[in-house]
């Protein structure tokens, strides 16, 4: 697809933000002026269904009545302090997180990515004064497949070589043992390793979901060996799985978990870490801080998702849905899909080579009034909005199967 295929508004402010923004996307060719619900429209009128939901940032939708209301009504009172003081929002907010993770404590950041950066400091901490780990010699385990952000700490352990080629020199500590591999990972362990961080679904590295059992035996094994387990649900975590968290289908809960996208509601940047104090206590001031993070208008926001979620009622959307999401999707094996992945309201789905890579057939839908996103050459991500309707859901996908199917 080129500019020249695009309607003249969406063509030409689509080709002035590329002439004045640093390449690190490729994003599809579309400008988007306007979203509610599950529905976008672009500068030029076009409407498109957002499958995507912003990487999970979305689950709730474009402009949720109940999270711009909260936003609203903040924007007019109170925005920022900075931690130097404590604001009337916070103690609401990390209450009603820790609550719904059945924690003590929370600790509120801003991106995704902090939020890792975050739960690696206090692991390392807590290893080194809780544990008894000899000074600087604290090791995180880690898993092959992995996306968490993309600070220099946490490429550095990507295997991913358009995250980490030209990045380095990388910190040390972190080993790499192959997703869903239960074996591997306990023969990692060692007196040194203080945490094992890993995401309960890969949702970068194409919706990968691990074998029945893996986290319950991860969870196992650092209970044996007195290591933290670090969950980061900062795309799977709440609602998108028909669980609050993606830990919950195997009944496991870790001791940090590490949360991001969502409960921002897609208004504001909101992440956090949240653990018992026996984990998150060994952070005293000045250790580790955010001008913005826990901040009024993320606090108010980010209560207001927690109490949606609190209802459960989006998690079960997600699972009820699920079930048409799986059934379409795999009607269309063979028939130009080569391989599906489903939990909850997300989805991987592997296009026959002989079709196109995965941005063809972006690229194709887009065509046709869809957004999706590829990923790893030839699969594709469905992370539709929990709020949208089984109608919509099965006209999108309609247009999938319209595409590989071509």
């Amino acid at each position: 697809m080129t500019l020249t295929d695009l309607p003249a508004t969406n063509g030409a402010e689509f080709a002035r933000a590329e002439e004045r923004t640093a390449h690190n996307y490729h994003p599809l060719p579309v400008v988007v002026a306007h979203a509610e619900g599950a529905w976008m429209t672009d500068v030029d009128g076009g409407r498109f269904l957002d499958l995507l939901a912003g990487y999970s940032a979305l689950n709730f939708g474009h402009s949720h009545p109940a999270l711009v209301a909260a936003a609203h009504a903040q924007l007019d009172k109170l925005t920022l302090t900075s931690r130097a003081f404590v604001h009337d929002q916070f103690a609401d907010f990390c209450a009603a997180l820790g609550d719904l993770c059945g924690k003590e404590l929370v600790l509120p950041m801003n991106t995704g990515a902090e939020a890792v950066e975050t739960a690696i400091k206090v692991a390392r901490k807590w290893g080194y004064e809780v544990k008894g780990v000899p000074a600087d010699r604290a090791t995180i385990i880690v898993a092959s497949g992995n996306f968490h952000g993309r600070t220099t700490t946490i490429v550095g352990f990507s295997d991913d070589p358009d995250a980490r080629d030209g990045f380095g020199p990388f910190a040390p500590g972190f080993v790499t043992v192959p997703y869903g591999d239960l074996a591997a990972l306990e023969a990692a362990i060692d007196e040194t390793t203080v945490a094992v961080l890993i995401e309960p679904i890969q949702g970068e590295g194409g919706v990968v979901i691990p074998p029945e059992g893996y986290l319950r035996g991860v969870r196992e094994a650092c209970t044996r060996s007195n290591v933290l387990f670090a969950a980061d649900e900062i795309q799977a975590g709440l609602g998108r799985t028909g669980r609050t968290f993606a830990c919950d289908h195997e009944g496991v809960v870790p001791d940090i978990y590490i949360l991001g996208k969502a409960l921002g509601g897609g208004i504001v940047p909101v992440s956090a870490i949240v653990a018992d104090r026996d984990v998150l206590g060994v952070l005293k001031p000045g250790q580790h801080g955010s001008t913005f993070g826990g901040n009024p208008l993320a606090c108010a926001v980010g209560h207001t998702v927690v109490d949606m979620l609190a209802t459960g009622d989006f998690q079960r959307r997600a699972e009820e849905l699920s079930v048409l999401l799986r059934e379409r999707l795999e009607s269309m094996i063979g028939h130009g899909v080569v391989g599906v992945r489903v939990r909850g309201l997300w989805a991987g789905v592997d296009i026959d080579p002989a079709v196109g890579t995965g941005r063809e057939v972006c690229e194709a839908l887009m065509a046709r009034g869809v957004l999706a996103k590829d990923t790893h050459g030839s699969t594709i991500r469905l992370a539709p909005p929990l709020v949208i309707s089984a109608e919509d859901l099965s006209w999108g996908l309609d247009q999938l199967a319209a595409v590989v199917s071509a």
